[in-house]
């Protein structure tokens, strides 16, 4: 899955913009926009929708740090510009957070199921869902289970895998949530651009054993 999939606006996520670091043009959708802030730090503009003159880093950790490490902020605004010493942390979380909240709203629309059952239901319903949410740390055999009902049905529904367990239990208010499922509409195009973003951030994480995922002080 990249970020360019099913997003919510087209012609945006058609704009092209230059990453400062790696000077390559990538579609919007694949990129993170930053503005210079009051104080002279480097401020993630998730939403795309700060005044001020964009500076825009390619979705990936490894270039975000390459920014920061090699004063790129500051180049490419010609003044001094602070980046945060946790600024790739901070961009993961902001990314994860919007992702929860258009979880808790498809939820409280009821536009989302959630449990492997109900999941599975949705799958053989006549109006199956478009996206399934699968938690990183889930078991694979539960995956492969309902992937495998999609395929019998000749469905291909989108997939996202890059949200831990207890952040989609977070996210929808219950307890050791491993499957969800949503219908079309305007929540799943933003939660597939926004996935697509997210692992950028998490590739290295899922190669790395025993990592903490950069979410653990959501409430």
């Amino acid at each position: 899955m990249t970020a360019a999939l099913a997003i919510q606006n087209e012609d945006e996520a058609m704009r092209e913009r230059k990453c400062i670091v790696t000077g390559e043009l990538r579609e919007e959708a694949q990129l993170i926009r930053f503005v210079v802030g009051p104080d002279g730090d480097a401020v993630p503009d998730i939403a795309a929708k700060l005044p001020g003159r964009g500076m825009w880093v390619t979705a990936d950790s490894a270039i975000l740090e390459r920014a920061v490490a090699k004063n790129c902020f500051s180049k490419a605004a010609k003044t001094a510009v602070k980046a945060p010493t946790d600024l790739i942390g901070r961009v993961e979380k902001l990314i994860v957070r919007r992702m929860l909240d258009d979880l808790g709203l498809a939820r409280r629309s009821g536009a989302l199921v959630a449990g492997f059952d109900n999941v599975a239901r949705a799958l053989e319903s006549a109006r199956p869902p478009v996206l399934l949410v699968e938690a990183s740390d889930g078991a694979a055999d539960g995956r492969r289970k309902l992937g495998n009902l999609a395929a019998g049905r000749g469905l291909k529904p989108a997939l996202i895998e890059s949200l831990t367990t207890r952040e989609i239990s977070v996210a929808l208010g219950r307890e050791n949530v491993i499957h969800a499922a949503l219908n079309s509409g305007q929540l799943v195009q933003r939660l597939i651009f926004e996935a697509g973003r997210l692992d950028g951030f998490r590739h290295a994480a899922k190669e790395q054993a025993g990592s903490t995922p950069a979410t653990e002080g959501f409430e």
